[in-house]
C-alpha cells in the first residue's frame, strides 16, 4: 500500500525549522554586532589605550634639578650625566641571586651593592627599575652592552646625579638629596605633586635641598615611544620637554664660611652672621661638620655609624637647633631695656662691692672686691653681673620677657630652614604652663636675678642671637632671616627676592640705640675683646660671655681650662661691625671654649677682617686653645665661676635710685687686674641689699665690703 505525502505539514514544518534557523542565525549575528558596537564603539578608548600601551611607551622625563650658588657665583650643589645598571624586579626570569652572579662576570658588583638592591626592593613597587651599579665605567657600560639579551629584566639607564663639590664645606645649609623611600613616596601619593614626581628616584632629605624641593625639582615632563614587540624602542611619536628646577642663589658668602669653619677646627659649636640691612645670613657654621655626598647613593652601614654614634654630633644643626644660655651677651639687651622703659638712666650708676644680697643669699661679681663705681657703660664694658642683678631684680621677669621677645629671643625666627628650635625665654605665664605640678608653677622672684646675667632658664639659639644683635645695630628694623637671596628662572635668568621688605620695626629711641653700642664697642676698646682686636683697622662692637654647662661640685671650677673638657663653660661673643654703619652682625658659640675673650673672640676677628678688608689668614689653622696658666687656675675677672641658685628667695627691697645729674662724659674704663679667689665671703643681714644705686660724687664713700656672719654665700655662674 503506497503512503501519500503530506506535502502541506511538510512544508510547514520546513518553515518552522527555517524560522528557527534564521532567529538563531540572527541572534548569533545579533549578539556579534553587539560585541562589535561594545568593542569598536562603547569600548573604543579604553581598549585603543591598551593597544597603543603595547605598541607605544610613555616615558617620564626627570627635569634637571636646581643648582645651589652661593652670593658670588660658587656652585654648592649641581648635577651630573653617568651611566646606571638598574633591574626591574617584576620583569626578570631568573632568581635574583643567580641574576646577580651572572652580572658580577660582566660589572664589579659588591656585598654592599647587593644589600642596598634588597633594601630597596622592600621599600618600592616590584615594578620599578631599581639601581644596583651606579656610575659605571664606560668599559662596563659596553660589556652589559654586548650581552643585554641574555639579562631580561635588566638595563642601563643614563641618569642624572647630585653632587656636593666642596663636600662638607657648608653642610648643614645645603643639606643633600637621597632615594625616595617608602615613607617619601606614601606623601607623595597623598600631595597633589605625584604626578610631577613619575620617574624620580630622588628627593630633597635635609637642609635647602629639602625646604626648597618644590622649587629645585622642576617639573617632570613625557615622551611617547613606539616599540616593538620586544620592547626595543623604535621612534619617538611626541615629546613634552621637562622644565628645569629653578637656581638658588644664597645669601652665603661660601669664603667667610670656609674661614671661619677652618677657624673651629676640630671644636664644636655655631657661628652666624648677617647682613642687619637686609637679613642676609653671611655664613651659618655648625661644628663639626659632614660630607652630604655620603647620603645621595643611601650612605654606607659603617659612614652611618661613625656619625650617628659620634659624641660630637655632626647631623646636629646646631645654629637652628641649639639651645643654649647666652650668658653675658644677654647683658647689652637688659641694658637696652632699662634706658627704654624708664628703669636706668646712662648716667646712674653703683658702686659696686663684689656681689648682690638678697634676702639671705649672695650673688657674686665676677671681681673680688667688685668693680667700684660703675655706670650703665662700665657695666656693659666691663661685664659687671652685679649691676645687672638688681637690674633684673627691678624689672621682673615679665617685663623682660615682653621687651626681649621684640628681638626675637625664644622666638621661631623664620628663616628658611625646617626644624628650628624656640629655646626658652621664660616668663610667670611660661612656668605656669611648663610645670605641672602646681608647687612648681609659681614664679620664684630669686630666680629672675640669674636671667640679668644671661643664666637660668634662658635658652636661645645661635640664630636667634645672631638676629637679635642685628635687630640691635639695625635700629630695630626687623628683617627676617634667611639663607636664600633670590630664586633664578635658569631659562630667563630673572631672580626674584626672597625678603623683598622688613618685617616690623622695634619702638627704640636712637639715643639709646646709639649708647648701647658704644658700650659694646667699649667692651673691644677696654674690655674682654679689646686684646684680640686690637690693631684692627675698623671700629667694632662686641660682648663676650661664658654658658655654664653643669653644676660642679664643690672645689672644682667653671670656664677655666683646668677643668674636665666636656665640664668647661660654652664661650659666646656677638658682635657688629663697623661701628657707625654695620654691615655684619655676628654671634658665635664654642662648645666648651671657657672664655669669651679666647675662644669664640678670636674667631670672629678672622671673619670680620674677610668680610669688610678681604684679608684671609695667612695661616689657615684653627685658632689655638692656650694651654692652662697660673691665671686660669686662680679664676679670670672676666667671667667667674659662679653658680646660679634654683632656691626660693624672700624678696629684698630695692634701694632708692639716684641720678648723677652732673656727669655728662664717658667714664674712662681701666682693664680689671686678677686677684686670688677668697674664702667665702660672710652673708650680710637679709633687710639690706648691698648694690646701692648712688651718685657718682658719693662712689668714693660707699664701702665695698661685705658685713660679717658665719652663713656661707650661694655662687651664681654668668
Amino acid at each position: 500500500m503506497t503512503e501519500l505525502k503530506n506535502t502541506e505539514r511538510e512544508l510547514y514544518l520546513f518553515r518552522v525549522r527555517l524560522i528557527a534557523l534564521g532567529l538563531i542565525a540572527f541572534l548569533c549575528f545579533s549578539i556579534l554586532i553587539g560585541r562589535f558596537v561594545w568593542l569598536q564603539i562603547i569600548k573604543h578608548d579604553t581598549y585603543a589605550t591598551k593597544a597603543d600601551e603595547n605598541r607605544i611607551s610613555l616615558v617620564s622625563i626627570v627635569p634637571n634639578r636646581g643648582l645651589i650658588l652661593d652670593r658670588n657665583g660658587v656652585i654648592l650643589a649641581r648635577n651630573y650625566s653617568a651611566y646606571t645598571l638598574e633591574i626591574t624586579p617584576s620583569k626578570i626570569t631568573k632568581d635574583l641571586d643567580t641574576l646577580i652572579d651572572e652580572l658580577s662576570a660582566l660589572v664589579d658588583i659588591q656585598p654592599k651593592h647587593r644589600k642596598r638592591l634588597r633594601k630597596l626592593i622592600e621599600e618600592s613597587k616590584s615594578f620599578e627599575s631599581l639601581p644596583i651599579r651606579t656610575r659605571l665605567s664606560d668599559e662596563e657600560v659596553a660589556r652589559f652592552t654586548a650581552q643585554r639579551y641574555r639579562f631580561p629584566g635588566v638595563d642601563v639607564q643614563a641618569r642624572l646625579f647630585r653632587q656636593y663639590p666642596l663636600g662638607d664645606v657648608a653642610s648643614h645649609v645645603i643639606g643633600y638629596i637621597g632615594r625616595i623611600n617608602k615613607r617619601d613616596a606614601e606623601l607623595l601619593d597623598d600631595s597633589d605633586d605625584a604626578a610631577n614626581y613619575k620617574g624620580t628616584l630622588y628627593i630633597g632629605k635635609e637642609g635647602l635641598e629639602k625646604s626648597y624641593e618644590k622649587i629645585l625639582h622642576g617639573t617632570t615632563g613625557f615622551e611617547e615611544v613606539e616599540v616593538s614587540a620586544g620592547g626595543r624602542p623604535v621612534r619617538t611619536l611626541s615629546r613634552n620637554s621637562p622644565t628645569a628646577g629653578r637656581n638658588l642663589i644664597l645669601s652665603i658668602d661660601i669664603e667667610l664660611q670656609k674661614i671661619v669653619e677652618e677657624a673651629f677646627g676640630e671644636r664644636r659649636g655655631a657661628f652666624v652672621a648677617i647682613e642687619p640691612a637686609t637679613g642676609d645670613v653671611l655664613s651659618f657654621v655648625s661644628m663639626p661638620t659632614y660630607d652630604p655626598n655620603l647620603f645621595v647613593e643611601g650612605i654606607d652601614q659603617q659612614s652611618w655609624n661613625e656619625l650617628n654614634t659620634s659624641e660630637n654630633i655632626p647631623l646636629l644643626n646646631r645654629p637652628l637647633t641649639g639651645a643654649y644660655s647666652p650668658g653675658s651677651t644677654y647683658k647689652p639687651f637688659m641694658a637696652l631695656a632699662a634706658l627704654e622703659l624708664g628703669k636706668r638712666t646712662m648716667t646712674q650708676g653703683i658702686s659696686d662691692p663684689g656681689f648682690f644680697a638678697f634676702g639671705n643669699k649672695i650673688f657674686r661679681d665676677d671681681k673680688v672686691g667688685g668693680h667700684g663705681f660703675v655706670d650703665m657703660y662700665r657695666a656693659v664694658a666691663l661685664s659687671c653681673d652685679t649691676y645687672f642683678y638688681q637690674l633684673a631684680n627691678d624689672m621682673g621677669v615679665d617685663v623682660m620677657h615682653d621687651f626681649m621677645k621684640q628681638f626675637g629671643m625664644g622666638q621661631i625666627t623664620g628663616i628658611d630652614l625646617e626644624h628650628e628650635r624656640k629655646g626658652i625665654l621664660p616668663s610667670s605665664a611660661w612656668k605656669r604652663e611648663t610645670f605641672k605640678k602646681t608647687a612648681n608653677q609659681r614664679w620664684i622672684p630669686g630666680d629672675t636675678i640669674s636671667l640679668g646675667i644671661g643664666q637660668g632658664q634662658n635658652t636661645f639659639t645661635p640664630l636667634q642671637m645672631a638676629h637679635a644683635t642685628a635687630n640691635l645695630v639695625n635700629n630695630g628694623v626687623v628683617m627676617k632671616p634667611h639663607l636664600v637671596k633670590m630664586v633664578e628662572d635658569p631659562q630667563t635668568r630673572a631672580r626674584t627676592l626672597t625678603v623683598p621688605k622688613e618685617s616690623y620695626r622695634i619702638p627704640l629711641k636712637q639715643e639709646n640705640i646709639d649708647f648701647i653700642k658704644n658700650a659694646m664697642a667699649g667692651v673691644v676698646r677696654e674690655g674682654t675683646g679689646a686684646k684680640v682686636f686690637a690693631g684692627a683697622a675698623y671700629q667694632s662692637g662686641g660682648k663676650t660671655g661664658t654658658a655654664q654647662v653643669v653644676a660642679m661640685k664643690k672645689g672644682e671650677k667653671h670656664g677655666t681650662k683646668n677643668a674636665i673638657l666636656r665640664h668647661r663653660d660654652h664661650s659666646w661673643y656677638i658682635a657688629f661691625a663697623p661701628l657707625d654703619k654695620p654691615k655684619i652682625a655676628i654671634a658665635i658659640i664654642v662648645e666648651n671654649g671657657g672664655y669669651g675673650s679666647e675662644a669664640a673672640a678670636p674667631i670672629v676677628r678672622r671673619a670680620i677682617d674677610y668680610y669688610l678688608l678681604g684679608k684671609r689668614p695667612t695661616d689657615k689653622s684653627p685658632v689655638p686653645m692656650p694651654a692652662p696658666t697660673a691665671e686660669d687656675l686662680r679664676g679670670s675677672d672676666e667671667e667667674a665661676e659662679h653658680e646660679h641658685s634654683d632656691t626660693a628667695l624672700a624678696p629684698a627691697t630695692a634701694p632708692a635710685i639716684k641720678p648723677d645729674a652732673t656727669a655728662t662724659s664717658k667714664p674712662e674704663v681701666k682693664k680689671s687686674t686678677n686677684a686670688p679667689i677668697p674664702a667665702p665671703v660672710p652673708t650680710p643681714p637679709p633687710e639690706k641689699n648691698n648694690a646701692v644705686i648712688v651718685d657718682r660724687k658719693e662712689a668714693a664713700n660707699v664701702p665695698a665690703k661685705l658685713p660679717a656672719t658665719d652663713k656661707k654665700p650661694v655662687e651664681v655662674k654668668k
